[in-house]
């Protein structure tokens, strides 16, 4: 038996194309912000995704979202409880310091998209954490189980409705506002996004190694 084969225990529909794939974690131990190869069982292609799961979760779970020419989502789609799909990892170093933690010091976490992965991971994880969450969607449907999170750290910046916390996209939503220079600011998403984003941050006066990517394309 392949130890890198583990079951699907639950898949969890968020939208018509976005989705929480459960899986078996085998005592599988990871920090918040690490990712994993992921495809199904038995197939050449794997595609990375972010650790949605907090670190004493019992499933590993990932949220997948659905692309008309993506190899490995459409795979992962049709998936059901029993089936198996092979994982490597954990890897990656999106990782929040513990120096960061022990100096209290503010967290930003900005995401577009399923890029709010790896901050579900690190507000399940990590307890009394001191963050704001920017989540950057088209869509108010796409603000992936928000209640997740502390409504009074959650914003979501939604382009398409005009609805949500903000409406415009989380570069709008920086523009306007000012932030502490001895935030951490940690962001995974889409590049343009995160070049346009941390252009402005630092123009907001955050200093270059306050600032921590994870850039999908």
């Amino acid at each position: 038996m392949n130890n890198n084969y583990h079951k699907v225990l639950s898949v969890r529909e968020l939208t018509e194309s976005t989705f929480v794939l459960g899986i078996e974690r085998k005592n599988m131990v990871f920090e918040p912000g690490q990712h994993i190869l992921l495809g199904k069982a038995e197939d050449i292609h794997h595609r990375e995704y972010s650790i949605y799961s907090g670190v004493d979760d019992e499933m590993l779970e990932v949220l997948v979202k659905e692309v008309d020419d993506g190899l490995v989502s459409k795979k992962l789609k049709k998936l059901a409880p029993g089936d198996e799909v092979e994982i490597q990892g954990p890897l990656g170093f999106f990782t929040i310091d513990e120096e960061f933690l022990s100096n209290n010091n503010p967290f930003l976490f900005i995401a577009s998209g399923t890029g709010i992965s790896p901050f579900h991971s690190m507000v399940r994880s990590i307890k009394g954490l001191n963050y704001t969450v920017l989540h950057g969607v088209r869509y108010n449907e796409e603000t992936y189980e928000k209640k997740d999170y502390d409504a009074e750290r959650y914003i979501s910046c939604i382009s398409r409705d005009e609805i949500g916390n903000f409406h415009g996209r989380v570069t709008d939503y920086i523009r306007q506002h000012t932030f502490d220079p001895k935030t951490h600011c940690y962001l995974c998403g889409n590049f343009e996004m995160i070049r346009d984003a941390m252009d402005l941050l630092e123009a907001k006066g955050i200093p270059q190694d306050h600032l921590h990517a994870e850039v999908y394309f």
